[in-house]
């Protein structure tokens, strides 16, 4: 074979391989019929304590309903896979349905959230009311106004925005308005302590960078927990429930990590992967 030919030949392995690894990388975290890959923390409750059955699976769905609630009386609640990540792409399919549980203030309405590099579960104090991270926020649109997904909010945490540090607890993305009861996937590309962006529809709505822990907005914690000024270079991924219904039907991750330090195989993977 001639040496023109063998560079072609080898350059569609490279390729081929590379779309094999992005349709291999995925991972199911979510995996449609139970929660057992995952742990559960609710203000007031203890540590795997679900809480009137507020996190559950029916059909296939995760569902986080309040049924059992004779109040909902700020008792925040996050349910975390259970395993940490440092560089990844995840991807979050959910729908808001139903109406808010009793108690719950308004700025919940329609309200939940993606936590990205969160502090892990079982340190986490009983009244704590939410873990230490970054949180991708999603809202639902009433109908009438705008209202934007995918926003970023600070529990905790603080990030660098447009090249300064960003110390109010949310900044909205420029994503679109989703009314009704309609799926919406969202997706969270965080690379370690580097850059995060947040993504709806392929676009890129929202970007900020060197994400550490600081600022306020998060009570009842650990001291030990919280040492303001470190970077979050990985953490746990969690859903919260914040009194509106809503379910999740996809929750999936693509481990980055492998090739985090590889920036030419980790562009080429991205791209295959952020096309899926």
């Amino acid at each position: 074979m001639k040496l023109k030919q063998t560079a072609i030949f080898l350059f569609f392995i490279a390729i081929s391989f590379t779309e094999a690894q992005a349709q291999k990388g995925w991972i199911n975290l979510f995996n449609g019929k139970d929660l057992k890959d995952w742990n559960i923390k609710i203000a007031k409750h203890n540590y795997k304590e679900n809480y009137a059955n507020t996190f559950r699976v029916e059909n296939g769905v995760m569902k986080v309903g309040y049924e059992g609630y004779t109040d909902f009386n700020q008792q925040y609640g996050h349910i975390f896979y259970k395993k940490p990540f440092s560089a990844y792409l995840l991807k979050v399919t959910y729908r808001f349905v139903g109406d808010q549980a009793k108690g719950g203030e308004g700025w919940a309405w329609r309200n939940s959230g993606a936590m990205l590099h969160c502090q892990a579960p079982e340190t986490m104090r009983k009244d704590q009311d939410f873990p230490i991270s970054i949180e991708g926020q999603i809202l639902g649109g009433d109908g009438e106004h705008e209202r934007h997904t995918s926003n970023v909010c600070t529990p905790g945490t603080e990030i660098v925005y447009q090249g300064k540090l960003f110390t109010p607890h949310c900044l909205d993305s420029k994503s679109k308005t989703y009314h009704g009861d309609r799926w919406v996937t969202a997706e969270f590309l965080v690379l370690q302590d580097s850059v995060v962006k947040h993504i709806i529809d392929g676009e890129v709505v929202l970007e900020y960078t060197k994400p550490r822990i600081g600022g306020g907005n998060v009570s009842n914690f650990d001291p030990k927990a919280k040492t303001d000024g470190k970077a979050l270079t990985s953490g746990y991924i969690s859903l919260q429930s914040e009194s509106h219904p809503i379910e999740f039907k996809r929750v999936q991750l693509f481990d980055l990590a492998p090739y985090y330090k590889n920036k030419a195989k980790l562009e080429q993977i991205l791209s295959k992967i952020l096309k899926q």
